[in-house]
């Protein structure tokens, strides 16, 4: 492999000629004043073929402590709780609360139609 240098002019007038060279395996250096400026080279192919499934398939096991509960001190981590502040509250997902609709209590506004105000119709406000 050569390397081949032309200024800036010869570059414009003869690009697909050093295009084809590049395709070929040459590199070219274009020049302004005599100085090097950019390098035309051929670009790595990429690859066409997809990988096949499983390639890495028993070169990595899951231990058992994977599954084990994190210590509170890396839980505040998350949280940005820096250690000795007191955190270690329990957080959304470790206090067992069940999610669903909402209890209705006796707080709750109606959830019906009774007690709103219906809108009037034809009567005007003078």
């Amino acid at each position: 492999m050569t390397m081949i240098t032309v200024n800036i002019n010869e570059a414009k007038a003869r690009l697909s000629h050093y295009l084809a060279l590049v395709a070929a395996g040459e590199s070219v250096v274009i020049c302004k004043h005599n100085r090097p400026v950019a390098e035309l080279r051929a670009v790595a192919v990429a690859r066409i073929a997809r990988r096949p499934f499983g390639l890495a398939a028993g070169s990595f096991e899951v231990p058992d402590s994977f599954f084990e509960p994190l210590l509170d001190e890396d839980v505040d981590s998350f949280y940005g709780v820096e250690a000795g502040e007191g955190g270690s509250a329990m957080h959304v997902a470790e206090s067992g609360v069940e999610y669903g609709p909402p209890a209705s209590t006796a707080d709750d506004p109606p959830s019906s139609d009774e007690g709103r105000r219906q809108p009037t119709q034809g009567k005007r406000r003078s």
